[in-house]
C-alpha cells in the first residue's frame, strides 16, 4: 500500500540525490547559458512527450527569462509547412521521416552564438538524437537532460546507435528511476512518474543561476516583470526568435 507521505518521502530524497549529484553540471549549464544570453543569444529548448514541460516552465510567465525558444514539431503545421492530416498521419509517423531535424532547425532563426537544451528521459528515440548531433554540427552549445538510470540499459533507436547523452557538452541526470515510475504497488506494476518533477527542478535552478550570474557580471537581466511596457519591449528585442 502506498500513500501520499510515502511519495513526498522519496520525492525529497530523489531532490536531494539531484542537487547533490549535478550541481556542478548545472553551475556548467548556467555559465553556458549565461554567455549566450550576454552575447544576444536564445536558448533553444526540445523534448518530446513530458519532456518538453522543462521548457514551458520557465518561459511565458512572470520571473521568466524571454531568451527562451521552444521548438515543437507541431510548428510545422502552425507555420503552413504541412496539413495537419499529414502530421497526424499514424501510418507514417512524421516525427520518424527523414531530415525532419533538418527541416525543424530551418524553420527558426537561428544565430551561432545560439544554445540548444535537449530533454528526452530515455535518450534513445531518433529525433531527440538528431536535433542534438545537427545542433553540434552547426557549432552550437548543447545541454542534455537525460535519466542516466534509464538510458544506460535501453537499447538505442537511432540508426547510429547512440543515445542523446554522447552529444552533450554537458549533461544533465534527472536522477529518475528506470522507466521514471518511482514507487512500488502490490502488483508489478509502478507508479507515480517523477520525470517532469525533476526536470523542472533543473529548469528554475538553472534559471535562477543564470539570472544571478548576469547580475554578477552587471548585466541586463532579461525577465518578465509583469509591467507590460516592460516586457512588450523586452519580448519585440527577440521578436521572430522565440
Amino acid at each position: 500500500m502506498i500513500d501520499a507521505r510515502e511519495f513526498k518521502d522519496q520525492v525529497i530524497d530523489l531532490v536531494d540525490e539531484l542537487y547533490i549529484t549535478q550541481k556542478d553540471n548545472i553551475e556548467r549549464c548556467a555559465e553556458i547559458v549565461t554567455e549566450c544570453i550576454e552575447n544576444g543569444g536564445v536558448v533553444h529548448v526540445f523534448g518530446s512527450g513530458h519532456s518538453v514541460g522543462l521548457g514551458i516552465d520557465i518561459t511565458g510567465r512572470v520571473g521568466s527569462l524571454v531568451p527562451i525558444h521552444i521548438m515543437e514539431t507541431s510548428d510545422f503545421v502552425t507555420k503552413g509547412i504541412v496539413p495537419l492530416s499529414e502530421f497526424q498521419d499514424k501510418t507514417n509517423i512524421f516525427e520518424r521521416r527523414p531530415n525532419v531535424a533538418q527541416k525543424l532547425y530551418a524553420l527558426y532563426d537561428i544565430k551561432p552564438q545560439d544554445v540548444f537544451i535537449v530533454i528526452s528521459n530515455s535518450g534513445i528515440n531518433g529525433l531527440v538524437i538528431d536535433i542534438a548531433a545537427l545542433a553540434k554540427e552547426q557549432g552550437h552549445k548543447v545541454i542534455i537532460v537525460t535519466s542516466m538510470k534509464h538510458t544506460m540499459v535501453e537499447d538505442s533507436r537511432h540508426p547510429s546507435g547512440k543515445k542523446l547523452y554522447m552529444f552533450g557538452d554537458v549533461v544533465i541526470d534527472n536522477c529518475g528511476p528506470h522507466g521514471d515510475a518511482l514507487m512500488k504497488t502490490d502488483t508489478d506494476a509502478k507508479v507515480c512518474s517523477v520525470s517532469s518533477i525533476c526536470n523542472n527542478l533543473i529548469a528554475q535552478s538553472l534559471a535562477a543561476r543564470v539570472i544571478q550570474m548576469l547580475e554578477e557580471h552587471e548585466k541586463e537581466v532579461p525577465v518578465l516583470t509583469g509591467d507590460e511596457t516592460h516586457d512588450t519591449e523586452l519580448i519585440e528585442r527577440y521578436k521572430g526568435r522565440i
